[in-house]
């Protein structure tokens, strides 16, 4: 399984961004080979639209779990038509995120955050 985090940096000791469309990087890490891959987010440098290109990329990752802030209205929307399970947490190291998660201790995402202004 894929788990994304959205985060400031590549390594396991960078914070979580909170914002999901306009973090720089998601580190993918794959619960079976315990390995991480580093995305760059293309929704990073989108002009518009940035929650939209960062979920479709998710989607194109086949990610099942995503954990970052909060998702606006239109990432929520392409994350749950794909079934993928969104969680939200602090912005803490990725590498203790992976810890709560691993703990059941991460708050799931049930309703969208607002829409992004800018």
């Amino acid at each position: 399984m894929k788990i994304a985090i959205s985060a400031n940096g590549k390594n396991l000791s960078d914070l979580l961004d909170k914002r999901f469309g306009r973090c720089e990087f998601f580190q993918v890490y794959d619960t079976e080979t315990k390995e991480i891959k580093i995305i760059q987010n293309k929704g990073n440098q989108a002009s518009g639209g940035a929650g939209i290109a960062a979920a479709n990329q998710i989607v194109d990752e086949n990610i099942e779990i995503i954990i970052t802030g909060n998702l606006g209205p239109n990432a929520f929307d392409i994350i749950e038509e794909n079934s993928i399970k969104a969680y939200t947490c602090e912005c803490l190291p990725i590498e203790d995120i992976l810890k709560k998660y691993d703990k059941k201790e991460l708050k799931e995402i049930t309703v969208c955050g607002p829409k992004h202004q800018g």
